[in-house]
């Protein structure tokens, strides 16, 4: 059994990983931007009011878990927003805001909640394939690109600062998935479901070693470009 921290489980994937660690018996503490009272219905821990763009209230995360004396063997950081945009028509106030939710989030969560992280645990950040520099070859989507890209290189630069402790991190990308973030994204694709995706990116963490930690992988198990 694992203890694990899934932060934005309010719902779609994030509901769906906690959801499913519970199922196997493992330990979630559920973050949630509501009140996650479904979840809680469940028998799941949940600290409510989470907002990843706040200091004050991931501080308050962070002395939940230490009041619990709660030791976590995995974070994973799924909380995130897309906003669509194009050259000529961007709103700048919303780059600023999905740069705050995507990439200072998940650095602001986990800087804070390392510490009660297990020495050989595991981090994982839902970050996304389209924030990959090598594997865009259609542009647009500016602000959610940047943000993206930016929660990738969070994910390698924790790589970095915590393995020392044997602690490995992934950026993850959970495929293309039905939701209310990607109900007005652009194009025709075969979308999964938020279960497969968490049952994917669950596998992802099970094989995660210090030998495949700080690569970008996707739900189905294959390695991105970053």
């Amino acid at each position: 059994m694992i203890t694990a921290l899934v932060v934005g489980a309010d719902k779609g994937i994030a509901r769906s990983i906690a959801g499913q660690l519970h199922a196997r018996g493992d330990r979630v503490v559920a973050a949630c931007l509501g009140s996650g009272a479904d979840l809680a219905a469940d028998g799941v821990e949940v600290v409510p009011d989470v907002d990843v763009t706040s200091g004050e209230a991931v501080a308050r995360l962070a002395q939940a878990l230490r009041d619990e004396q709660i030791a976590l063997d995995w974070v994973l950081h799924v909380a995130g927003v897309l906003g669509l945009d194009t050259l000529g028509e961007i709103d700048y106030d919303d780059v600023r805001r999905q740069l705050e939710i995507n990439t200072i989030g998940p650095l602001r969560t986990v800087e804070a909640v390392a510490p009660l992280v297990v020495d050989g645990g595991k981090v994982g950040i839902v970050t996304s394939r389209v924030g990959s520099l090598g594997d865009n070859t259609s542009g647009g989507m500016y602000a959610y690109r940047v943000s993206k890209a930016g929660a990738n290189m969070v994910a390698l630069n924790l790589h970095h600062d915590l393995s020392g402790r044997g602690i490995s991190v992934l950026a993850l990308h959970p495929g293309m998935v039905a939701t209310d973030l990607t109900k007005d994204y652009p194009g025709d694709f075969a979308y999964i479901t938020p279960d497969e995706a968490a049952a994917g990116l669950v596998k992802d963490l099970d094989n995660l070693t210090p030998e495949n930690s700080g690569r970008f992988q996707h739900s189905n198990g294959t390695f991105l470009p970053w």
